[in-house]
């Protein structure tokens, strides 16, 4: 039996109120597509249904909450303005939509935020004021100068006209697909699986209602089953790393989602990697974590219908080559090797005539003679390799160590 939601100053939103969002920023925002993935089902032996909300003109989801809190605003909190604190999504939302209406907007980001998300924020109309190391610097700054300058606080998910905004997509996902027996959605502070959730729950009371964080910020369930767990690190899903969720937002999740799950940076990495070889998709880690929570437990989720939300899909392109080079490298097609030979004439042809029989590609040679505690007389010859598959790649160590050659191989883990 789930808990009752407490009494509070401040009212979660209700079904009614997510249906008026909706009405409300209805041709403002992209309804997206909700698409049944063939191939993930698969994969997963589940019915995988995907809402691309990473084709929104922001590419995320965050506009759906930025515009249902503006379009509410009186004629002089308008004229007075907005602020908001972020480095990522909502800034871009906040300002694009602001900017639509008319609202003079300024956006807090840490100064250490990436130039192309200010310039992008900017390109907007917003006015960025960089402060502090981390987002909490910024966030501190922003309601300073919410108190000194008089402008309206926008809060990136703990506001009840934020959540029921994001609420709106569950809506639409139980439109296009009413039969979902499960739904597996992101959390950071909690905003979005806060409306999606309340509109589920009003609409198929017994769907089974699954969040997900990243493995390295557990932050909401630590809030909602009291644990301790170490929080903090590098992670791909930026965008749900919070340290703190959100007062109303842990109180809606605690009477609503069945569970909170945990995925490693490692099926992170391999869902955004799946999303665009599959669906040919740009998703960013936060926005993949759903898919990655499918992928890390299948088992619980086989011969259901299963709907998750790609949230959005700003990822830096960089690091987006790193993530599907990576990936690349688990699945066994490519690979580098350490050969150890004497340093003579003839044995980097020796070596390369192995790959050429096992029809594999070399893409970079490296010698070292010098870090290496063979003899002076030999060498470790580095060989970056691409193959079809991962049975290449062990045909060609067997090839090389039936020539007498001792091979180590790379890994990432």
């Amino acid at each position: 039996m789930r808990p009752m939601l407490q009494a509070s100053s401040v009212q979660p939103p209700t079904i009614d109120d997510i249906r008026a969002a909706a009405r409300r920023i209805e041709g403002a925002v992209v309804r997206t597509p909700m698409l049944k993935s063939r191939t993930l089902s698969e994969i997963i032996g589940a019915e995988v249904w995907l809402k691309f909300e990473n084709l929104q003109f922001t590419a995320a989801y965050k506009e759906r909450g930025a515009l249902n809190k503006l379009l509410q605003l009186t004629p002089e909190e308008r004229a007075r303005g907005v602020i908001a604190a972020s480095a990522g999504n909502h800034a871009q939302a906040v300002a694009y939509h602001g900017n639509r209406l008319g609202i003079p907007v300024v956006i807090v980001m840490p100064e250490p935020t990436p130039t192309i998300k200010v310039t992008q924020t900017e390109g907007h109309g917003a006015r960025v004021v960089l402060f502090g190391a981390m987002f909490d610097d910024a966030y501190a700054k922003a309601r300073e100068l919410e108190r000194e300058e008089g402008y309206v606080f926008v809060h990136p998910f703990d506001d009840p006209q934020i959540i029921a905004g994001a609420g709106t997509l569950g809506i639409e996902m139980l439109e296009e697909a009413p039969d979902l027996d499960v739904l597996v959605v992101p959390i950071g502070g909690g905003g979005l699986m806060s409306g999606i959730s309340t509109a589920a729950r009003a609409l198929k009371p017994e769907i089974e209602l699954i969040g997900v964080e990243a493995e390295l910020y557990p932050s909401m369930k630590c809030s909602m089953d009291g644990s301790h767990l170490p929080l903090g690190g590098d992670t791909l899903a930026e965008g749900i790393a919070v340290k703190e969720p959100g007062k109303l937002t842990s109180q809606i999740l605690k009477a609503l989602v069945n569970d909170i799950v945990l995925v490693p940076e490692r099926d992170i990495e391999r869902a955004v990697a799946m999303l665009v070889g599959i669906e040919k998709t740009v998703v960013e880690g936060a926005g993949a974590a759903g898919l990655a929570a499918l992928l890390n437990d299948p088992k619980r989720y086989a011969g259901k219908k299963v709907g998750t939300v790609l949230c959005g899909g700003n990822i830096d392109t960089h690091l987006l080559a790193n993530v599907l080079v990576r990936d690349l490298v688990r699945c066994g097609r490519i690979a580098r090797l350490r050969v150890a030979a004497q340093d003579r004439p003839g044995a980097l042809a020796a070596i390369t005539a192995k790959f050429h029989e096992a029809g594999v590609n070399i893409i970079e040679i490296n010698h070292s003679r010098i870090f290496t505690r063979l003899p002076a007389k030999d060498t470790v010859i580095e060989v970056e390799c691409e193959a079809r598959d991962a049975k290449a790649i062990d045909d060609v160590v067997k090839r090389l160590e039936s020539a007498g050659f001792h091979v180590e191989r790379a890994s990432l883990d």
